[in-house]
């Protein structure tokens, strides 16, 4: 397996295409975990194979793995991702991606009480999530759980902040 440092694969927010961030929750030991997904639709000026390539970058330059280990931003402050959540809303931000999103009402309860979010950046496409269109909820459960979605992707437990304190 060879592996190409991202110094030497630039990229531009066109070739990311669109990138999308849906919350939702689900039981877990403990009660229910907040989750977050992102991922790109694959529309960019690449392709699907370029929209990857692109996100691969994206979260080299952050120190985030793809296929890794989980990284724990409670353990780590000076990790360049961080997760606001304010006025029933979830902003994510990165050098290079900031997303927003409406969660549900059980999601915020869930982060309320965990303090935290699990965040999934996978560089696998979905191009039939359409943004502002509902997701069927088997649809969600069969991509976010689906081996090739996950093993494409960094995982962070993502500390959740808000503007209150």
């Amino acid at each position: 397996m060879t592996s190409t440092s991202s110094e030497n694969r630039p990229f531009s927010a066109a070739e990311l295409g669109t990138l999308v961030v849906m919350a939702w929750s689900g039981e877990a030991p403990g009660g229910d975990m907040p989750y977050l997904l992102a991922y790109t639709l694959g529309d960019g000026t690449e392709g699907p194979e370029g929209s990857t390539r692109a996100v691969e970058a994206l979260l080299e330059r952050n120190d985030l793995p793809v296929g890794g280990d989980l990284v724990d931003g409670n353990a780590r402050p000076s990790l360049p991702v961080s997760l606001l959540v304010e006025s029933g809303q979830a902003v994510v931000n990165m050098p290079g991606f900031n997303a927003q999103c409406t969660p549900p009402p059980e999601w915020i309860e869930a982060v309320g009480e965990r303090g935290f979010a699990y965040f999934v950046f996978t560089t696998r496409p979905w191009p039939e999530a359409e943004p502002g269109k509902p997701v069927d909820p088997q649809a969600l459960a069969d991509f976010a759980g689906a081996d090739e979605t996950l093993n494409a992707a960094a995982h962070v437990v993502l500390p959740a902040r808000s503007l209150r304190g």
